[in-house]
């Protein structure tokens, strides 16, 4: 029976299929650290109490993708290209969403409406990231290789999330509510498109390394198209909502927040 679980053991047993997980997950994260990092050094003046907090948020990306890189090392593995068409993170570019490589490697300080558009998309993002950390967090948390791995990059995600939540409930009360909920709805419709497409090009190379039947793979991908189903008509809404987190200030500073934040 195919299943979260056994699908991760396989992927996981497998040298060739770890390797090319592991390099698809360190590349990603090596982005996004890069990304925060630049975001941090060019935060408008206005909102520079949040530069700590995303120079963070990048220090954590980075931290994920030196753990992942470590767990190939582990095995005596290096890492392989990671295929263009799993590139979650340049995929989502292409779409418009989040802010561009070309715009971050300029020195223009960023405007507050950039702020704006970091954290909606971030939002976002960190809703999938959170979301796949606590189902390998579910299987693995325990396991002896990869288990410490999954809990501390688990617990990163989740206040990443949190710190999103947060930052745009305190943009929205000082007047941007509107184009908060406007880029929130196109990049969660965007991110449930390029995460079906990314899935079924990680499935596809997964397949082709573990030498999977036709019938498992078309099982895999009818899987992954009904999962888009379900957010295309009414999932992508989880991505949307703001709620301030129970865990408040999860990436540290002092940034002030409203006294009692309304949900959005």
């Amino acid at each position: 029976m195919l299943s979260a679980r056994s699908l991760f053991t396989e992927i996981l047993d497998d040298d060739e299929s770890f390797r090319l997980f592991c390099s698809i997950a360190a590349s990603g994260e090596a982005q996004g650290g890069w990304e925060n990092g630049r975001i941090a050094a060019l935060v408008p003046e206005a909102q520079r109490e949040m530069a700590p907090k995303i120079a963070r948020h990048g220090a954590d990306e980075d931290k994920h993708g030196r753990i992942f890189t470590a767990l190939m090392r582990k095995r005596g593995l290096d890492a392989v290209p990671v295929p263009s068409d799993t590139d979650y993170t340049m995929l989502l570019e292409r779409q418009g969403i989040g802010l561009a490589h070309a715009r971050l490697r300029q020195d223009q300080p960023l405007t507050e409406a950039d702020i704006v558009t970091y954290l909606a998309h971030s939002r976002v993002t960190e809703q999938r990231a959170s979301e796949q950390m606590a189902l390998l967090l579910k299987h693995f948390g325990d396991h002896p290789e990869v288990g410490r791995a999954v809990r501390a990059i688990s617990r990163d995600e989740d206040n990443h999330l949190a710190y999103c939540h947060e930052e745009l409930l305190r943009l929205g009360a000082h007047g941007h509510s509107r184009a908060i909920r406007r880029i929130l709805r196109e990049s969660a419709l965007a991110e449930i498109r390029v995460y079906r497409d990314v899935s079924l090009a990680v499935m596809a190379h997964m397949g082709r390394v573990l030498h999977w039947p036709a019938p498992k793979a078309a099982v895999l991908r009818a899987g992954i198209h009904a999962v888009y189903g379900f957010e295309r008509a009414a999932g992508w809404r989880r991505m949307v909502t703001l709620r301030m987190p129970a865990r408040r200030d999860a990436m540290g500073g002092q940034a002030p927040v409203p006294a009692v934040a309304p949900e959005m």
